[in-house]
């Protein structure tokens, strides 16, 4: 288990991601394979993917078929249902109520005015990335929507420090649906995982089964291109 990084995820900042997946098993040699995570069980039906022994993500078993396969961004936040309830009083709705999970923390899961769909952690045992912004590794999350001043000011209530304080970096954007996506494409979150090589990633995504979505395109953080795994889960890869 990683460490207790409470400290250095304030509320706002991105400390966790998920896939919910038809088969983890497929999910484990996809991942694997491409980033070269190793995998642990965590709790129930969760595994923990591990880059070189430090938590990065977790894999979960979809068990509603009418279910999205995707990737799920966690926001921390030292207090969850303090903020669902201000979620709801900025416009967003609240999908899955805080929930604890034995003694690693709890999560919720929250719609944003626009559609998207993000998740809140509120640290016990694990507080998130044990290892983030290295090759395999969470870098960055994109909010594509269709109204970014709608977002702006939406997460800017909610989270203002993680975004505008004068002393952060933030690892999370909001762009138009239509800068990458075609334009009835709806509102969503796009996790970003960064490479060494983005040719030679989009090269083993190809060979594992999975497909490219948008080919590389040009950011102010880097080189980015999307894809989905073999089970149809999208999420990005950036090179910087």
């Amino acid at each position: 288990m990683a460490e207790n990084r409470a400290s250095v995820y304030g509320e706002g900042v991105p400390c966790w991601v998920d896939a919910q997946l038809p088969d983890v098993e497929a999910g484990k040699r996809f991942y694997g394979e491409l980033f070269g995570w190793s995998f642990e069980d965590a709790v129930g039906t969760l595994v923990w993917a591990r880059k070189d022994g430090s938590p990065v993500a977790t894999l979960g078993h979809k068990t509603d078929g009418r279910m999205p396969t995707v990737w799920t961004v966690y926001f921390a936040t030292p207090d969850a249902a303090a903020l669902c309830r201000r979620i709801l009083a900025a416009g967003g709705q609240v999908v899955t109520a805080p929930t604890r999970i034995e003694a690693l923390g709890t999560a919720a899961l929250a719609v944003d005015p626009g559609g998207a769909v993000f998740g809140l952690w509120q640290p016990g045992s694990h507080s998130g990335f044990g290892a983030r912004h290295e090759p395999g590794t969470f870098a960055w999350v994109q909010l594509y929507t269709r109204d970014t001043e709608e977002a702006n000011a939406f997460y800017g209530e909610l989270f203002h420090d993680a975004l505008f304080d004068a002393d952060t970096e933030p690892d999370f954007g909001r762009a138009p649906v239509s800068d990458v996506f075609p334009a009835e494409m709806p509102s969503h979150f796009l996790v970003h995982f960064r490479v060494e090589d983005l040719d030679d990633a989009l090269e083993a995504v190809r060979g594992l089964g999975g497909r490219v979505q948008a080919p590389p395109f040009e950011t102010s953080y880097g080189t980015v291109a999307v894809v989905t795994d073999n089970q149809g889960a999208s999420f990005a890869l950036l090179q910087r």
